[in-house]
C-alpha cells in the first residue's frame, strides 16, 4: 500500500496545546537516581506497565477452575510467537506439579519391546524445533448462536503460537518397534484427569513430537512440564500434557473426549466424529473491544493473526464496511506451516462507525467460512470448531463491541 509523502502519523507541532507537556519540559524519576542492578531480578519479568497484560478467565463458564479454561491475551500481543507466561491454559483436573527425576515415558501395546524412558532418556534422541499454534477445539464455541462475548481474548483466546522443542514421536515409536496390526496411539496424561485420547498412527507417524521445551526453555508446568504431546494443526485436547504413557493398537479407544466430549453436534442430533483438523481461521486484534481506537480519526493500523491446521495461510482478506469492500491485507513475519501469521491493514479513518472483519485463505485454498455458511451445515447445536468470520463494530467514539451480520 503507497503511502503520502506528507502523510502525517501524530499531531503535527502546530496543534500542540498552548499548555507546556511536563513529559518533556519536566525532569522524570527514572533520570535522577540509579535504577535496579542485574541480580535484581534473577527471572525476569515485564515492567509494571504492563500489569493489565494477562491471561483471563470466565468465571461462570465452568463449576470449578480446576476443570476450565483462561484466555490469551491477543488484543495484547505483537508478531507470532506467544510469551510462556501468557499462553492459555486448559485444564480437566488441575495442573500437575510433576518432579522430574520421578518421572517416566511408557510405550507398550502393539509394540516389538514395551520401554520406559526418563526425560533424559529423550533427550538423548535427535532433537527438533518446530513452531505451531495450539487450539482449543472449543475456540469460539460460545458464538455459535450469536455473539457473546465482549473481547479477542475472550472469543478467539483458547490459541497460542511457541517453538516446541522436543523429539519425533515417529522415532520413539521405532525405537519401540510397530506390530505390523498398529493402527492407532493412545497418549494418556498423568493428571488427575488422565486425559487420553485416539489417534491414527499416519499422524503419530508423520508430524507429531514430543515436546520438554516451549520458547526456549521448559515447558511451565500448566502447560505439561516435564512433557506433552505435539500434534501440529489439531485440535489441542490431543495435546496430551503431562504425558506418562502411549498404547499402541488396532482400532481406536473411543475415550471419554472423543465420544461425549469434543465431537460436533449437528442440527438432526447425530454427532460428528474425529473431526481433529483446525481450519482456517482469522480475528483483528486490533481494533477489538479490549482495544478500542484512542487517536480519533485519521491513519490507523488494523492488526490480527490468522491460521490453518491445514498449512500455511497464503492470504488474509479485511473488509471495514462489513463486507461490501474487501482489501488484500498485509502479511508480515516469519510464514510455518500449521503456524500463527500476522496481518495489517493500513487505512485513513474518517471518523464514522466501521464493521471490522477478516477472512484467511490458506494453502488449500481453503477460504474461512461466514456463520452462516457453518451453519447451513452443521446447525446451531455446535460448540466445537468455530472458524467463522469474526465481525467487530467500532463506534464513532472509537469504542468496539462484538456483532453478528452473518
Amino acid at each position: 500500500m503507497a503511502f503520502a509523502a506528507t502523510r502525517v502519523y501524530a499531531n503535527p507541532a502546530g496543534d500542540a496545546p498552548t499548555t507546556p507537556d511536563k513529559a518533556i519540559t519536566e525532569l522524570q524519576d527514572w533520570s535522577q537516581a540509579l535504577g535496579d542492578g542485574v541480580d535484581a531480578k534473577p527471572y525476569g519479568v515485564p515492567s509494571k506497565y504492563e500489569a493489565g497484560v494477562v491471561r483471563r478467565n470466565v468465571e461462570w463458564l465452568t463449576a470449578s477452575p480446576q476443570s476450565s479454561v483462561n484466555f490469551t491475551p491477543l488484543h495484547d500481543l505483537e508478531g507470532i510467537i506467544t510469551p510462556n507466561g501468557l499462553c492459555f491454559e486448559r485444564h480437566h483436573g488441575g495442573v500437575a506439579e510433576i518432579n522430574p527425576a520421578k518421572f517416566r515415558f511408557m510405550i507398550n501395546g502393539l509394540v516389538e519391546k514395551p520401554m520406559v524412558f526418563t526425560i533424559d532418556d529423550l533427550k538423548r534422541f535427535p532433537r527438533e524445533n518446530r513452531i505451531f499454534f495450539l487450539e482449543c477445539a472449543a475456540n469460539s464455541g460460545m458464538e455459535w448462536r450469536g455473539a457473546q462475548l465482549n473481547g479477542c481474548q475472550f472469543t478467539h483466546g483458547m490459541i497460542h503460537n511457541v517453538m516446541y522443542t522436543g523429539v519425533s514421536l515417529k522415532r520413539v515409536l521405532e525405537e519401540a518397534g510397530l506390530k505390523t496390526n498398529a493402527k492407532w496411539v493412545m497418549p494418556e496424561g498423568g493428571d488427575s484427569a488422565a486425559m487420553n485420547r485416539s489417534i491414527p498412527l499416519f499422524k503419530a507417524l508423520d508430524d507429531c513430537m514430543l515436546a520438554y521445551a516451549m520458547n526456549g526453555e521448559a515447558l511451565r508446568p500448566e502447560q505439561g512440564y516435564p512433557l506433552r504431546l505435539v500434534v501440529p494443526g489439531w485440535e489441542g485436547n490431543m495435546w496430551v500434557k503431562w504425558i506418562r504413557r502411549i498404547e499402541v493398537g488396532d482400532t481406536p479407544w473411543h475415550a471419554r473426549e472423543e465420544t461425549s466430549k469434543y465431537t460436533d453436534l449437528m442440527e438432526n442430533g447425530n454427532a460428528r466424529r474425529f473431526t481433529w483438523e483446525m481450519d482456517a481461521k482469522s480475528v483483528i486484534t486490533n481494533p477489538s473491544p479490549q482495544a478500542p481506537i484512542k487517536h480519533k480519526k485519521g491513519f490507523t493500523v488494523l492488526s490480527g493473526v490468522a491460521w490453518s491446521g491445514r498449512g500455511k495461510v497464503s492470504r488474509v482478506d479485511v473488509t471495514i464496511d462489513g463486507g461490501k469492500n474487501w482489501h488484500t491485507a498485509r502479511l508480515d513475519g516469519p510464514s510455518f506451516d500449521k503456524s500463527m501469521h500476522r496481518f495489517y491493514y493500513e487505512f485513513d479513518w474518517n471518523g464514522e462507525p466501521l464493521l471490522l472483519q477478516s477472512r484467511a485463505i490458506d494453502s488449500t485454498s481453503y477460504v474461512q467460512p461466514t456463520k452462516d455458511e457453518l451453519r447451513q451445515v452443521r446447525g446451531y447445536n455446535s460448540i466445537y470448531h468455530n472458524n467463522a468470520i469474526q465481525t467487530w463494530h467500532v463506534k464513532a467514539n472509537g469504542e468496539v463491541e462484538n456483532v453478528e451480520i452473518s
